[in-house]
């Protein structure tokens, strides 16, 4: 797995439009490399933040939109439409407004749909077809995905990952439901760290005062039990996207000035 890199942008909204701005250049270049890109979307302020810089940027025209699939790190398990699914808050901020293949995105199941309340087996389903869409050249039962975003939360959370809690322990599984999340809703659908580790690149958003703390514990070598964010990371590339306020606790000597 590869070391962390740190790099802090002096507010929130530079954050999102730089990472906007990075994302675009990653697709595109593995459209030029490979023919396709994908790309694991996350939620919460920071995940739609990028989504909706993303859609308001002039380069976003240079991302072959058909070419592109996208899955997502976690979910709520909430009936479909809900506003607080991840994939509905996608959909507003961005994917309503550019060419998507529908075929090529892919949220998981809602409450109330095929499995009914039964998120471990949404789960399982899910999982099974992130193994269909895995090839040979791939190293787990998920495709390498080009970037795999995720949002850092203030207990150091990614994805519905919680410390201590058993899905941040799983080894075998690259899917699983969640139950009895310390924030609502309290069932949820995550993927686990070894599919996240399969990524090629992982990117962790935190902006804000009250993700100072967790950004620091992550980045001080905590264990992923305790700090799931410490476990995030890409088999290429681990890029820590930081605004300064998020990055107040960390030693200034871990990220470069010009970042800032």
């Amino acid at each position: 797995m590869s070391a962390p890199q740190v790099v802090v942008h002096r507010d929130k909204e530079l954050m999102a439009q730089a990472a906007a701005a990075r994302l675009i250049t990653k697709i595109v270049d593995a459209q030029t490399a490979r023919g396709s890109a994908s790309v694991v979307l996350t939620g919460g302020r920071n995940g739609n933040a990028l989504l909706a810089a993303l859609a308001e940027a002039p380069a976003r025209d240079a991302v072959d939109w058909s070419r592109l699939d996208l899955w997502w790190g976690d979910e709520r398990f909430l009936p479909e439409g809900n506003p607080e699914r991840n994939h509905t808050q996608a959909c507003a901020a961005l994917l309503d407004s550019v060419p998507v293949d529908p075929a090529r995105v892919h949220p998981m199941e809602p409450s109330g749909g095929r499995f009914g309340q039964n998120a471990d087996a949404a789960a399982e389903a899910y999982a099974l077809e992130l193994a269909a869409a895995a090839g040979p050249e791939n190293h787990a039962e998920v495709p390498s995905f080009d970037v795999l975003l995720l949002g850092v939360g203030p207990d150091t959370h990614v994805a519905s990952l919680f410390p201590e809690l058993p899905a941040v322990r799983e080894q075998e599984r690259t899917v699983v439901g969640v139950h009895g999340a310390p924030k609502p809703p309290p069932t949820r659908i995550t993927l686990t760290l070894p599919a996240i580790r399969a990524a090629r690149e992982v990117w962790l958003l935190a902006a804000g005062e009250d993700k100072a703390n967790a950004a620091a514990i992550a980045l001080s070598g905590a264990g992923e039990v305790q700090a799931p964010a410490a476990g995030a990371r890409g088999r290429g590339r681990t890029l820590w996207l930081l605004d300064e306020a998020a990055a107040s606790q960390l030693p200034r000597d871990m990220y470069p000035p010009a970042s800032a």
